[in-house]
């Protein structure tokens, strides 16, 4: 399993999603005085959690 990194900021293009409003103040914490965005901080818990689930499937299999 990946640890989770905070990214540095890349292109992406716009998708709207709505959030609870706690999840929005811990991710806006975590980030603070940091250069990452919003966005970039929840593209990256995205992409390790996919990761780690495709880590479960293969481990399932074997």
């Amino acid at each position: 399993m990946r640890k989770f990194k905070i990214p540095k900021p890349e292109s992406t293009t716009n998708k709207t999603i709505r959030f609870p409003n706690s999840v929005i103040d811990a991710v806006e914490e975590a980030i603070r005085g940091t250069e990452c965005t919003f966005s970039a901080f929840v593209i990256e818990a995205t992409r390790v959690a996919l990761e780690n689930l495709l880590e479960e499937e293969t481990s399932k299999e074997e």
